[in-house]
């Protein structure tokens, strides 16, 4: 029991009055400040600040306590597993595509955390979930704070240049969002549907016609156009994406122009100089959701289905069969972003003076070498 003395000058009160305030009072106050304590060291734990890194980039729709629990005891099981067989550990049939991209995951975050795969396995079953709780609360802070800010900052974004939309859409009441407003409906209706089809857009209004995840919104698409003929034309490159990335990831004042905020973004505060995979689903998901009437987010909400859109995209940007495509995107994308990160990425120019004296070198270096000759 926490036992606070207060001095002062007024006479101390009857012995038995103390007694019985003390019973009153101190479990309250107890356990308010036991909270006030636990609240205050867990948001300065780095799991924390960790989690909302990993959250954004890595993987963000997840249970990390289970996530964790899961992947120790895979690791266990993969250790008792011979290594011919490992490779073959997880079935690659459909039933296994979640587990295995669980694992790959819980891969990730140790990579991510020096020391976290020690502290796991010298932890009791207690420390394993409270660490899963740590970075499950920077993970789920992060996406509060995200969804929060977009919810307001997006309205500017889709005003058409020099006019207002109308009807207005209130900064902090998403009522009137989604396919109840001709703007926010058309941003979200479904690639392959006609917004302007007047019992289309009917349907989506009334939830007579129910949108799944997987189901694309036309504002995934650069220019807010869908080629059926051609997908991958423009998939993901949308400057409404790019606004809410730079929103997020360097800072809101640089979604337009150089970053002028004397706080550095979160991308550099992590370290972060390219753009990650799960990072463009992630802000696909916060746009998705910050252009809908839903109030809440939530991953099990079947209105906006987030979690199916999430995973849908994130199965077609890890497809291998897809990395001649997701390649291109990724160097779009880090050139929107990263600019100067991705420039010193790229090949010297053929014809430069750079590229001259490098051969030039090359060539010094195969004349001074000897001949090795077989034996």
């Amino acid at each position: 029991m926490l036992l606070l003395v207060f001095r002062t000058n007024v006479a101390r009160p009857p012995s038995k009055w103390r007694l019985e305030k003390e019973r009153k009072l101190s479990p309250l106050f107890v356990t308010r400040y036991y909270k006030l304590i636990l609240s205050t060291s867990s948001a300065s734990d780095p799991l924390v600040s960790h989690g909302r890194h990993f959250g954004r980039t890595i993987f963000a729709l997840c249970n990390y306590p289970s996530l964790l629990t899961n992947g120790i005891l895979r690791l266990e099981q993969i250790e008792d597993t011979p290594k011919k067989c490992i490779s073959s550990y997880f079935s690659l049939t459909d039933v296994f595509v979640g587990e295995r991209r669980e694992h790959h995951v819980f891969e990730q975050l140790l990579e991510s955390y020096p020391g976290l795969l020690d502290r796991l396995r010298d932890g009791s079953e207690e420390e394993i979930l409270h660490v899963g709780e740590l970075i499950g609360k920077g993970a789920a802070g992060a996406r509060g704070d995200d969804t929060k800010t977009l919810k307001s900052a997006i309205l500017d974004w889709i005003t058409p240049i020099g006019e207002a939309i109308n009807p207005p859409l209130h900064r902090n009441v998403k009522v009137n969002r989604g396919f109840n407003h001709e703007l926010t409906g058309f941003l979200l209706c479904p690639v392959g549907l006609d917004w302007n089809n007047l019992e289309t857009k009917e349907k989506l209004r009334s939830g007579e016609l129910w949108v799944c995840g997987d189901q694309w919104p036309i504002f995934v698409y650069a220019n807010y156009t869908y080629d059926p003929e051609d997908p991958w034309c423009g998939l993901l490159r949308s400057r409404l994406l790019v606004y809410a990335y730079k929103h997020v990831f360097t800072s809101p004042s640089s979604v337009e122009r150089e970053p002028k905020a004397t706080r550095s973004g979160n991308a550099r505060l992590h370290g972060m100089t390219s753009v990650t995979i799960a990072s463009i689903a992630y802000i696909a998901t916060q746009v998705r959701f910050a252009l809908s009437s839903s109030s809440v987010f939530s991953r099990t909400d079947t209105t906006t289905d987030s979690e199916t859109f999430y995973h849908s995209l994130l199965d077609l940007l890890e497809d291998p069969e897809e990395s001649k495509e997701i390649d291109e995107l990724m160097i779009w994308w880090n050139r929107q972003i990263f600019p100067t990160a991705s420039a010193a990425k790229r090949p010297i120019s053929v014809n430069s003076a750079l590229s001259k004296i490098r051969q030039r070198r090359l060539a010094l270096k195969e004349i001074s070498s000897p001949n090795v000759t077989p034996s």
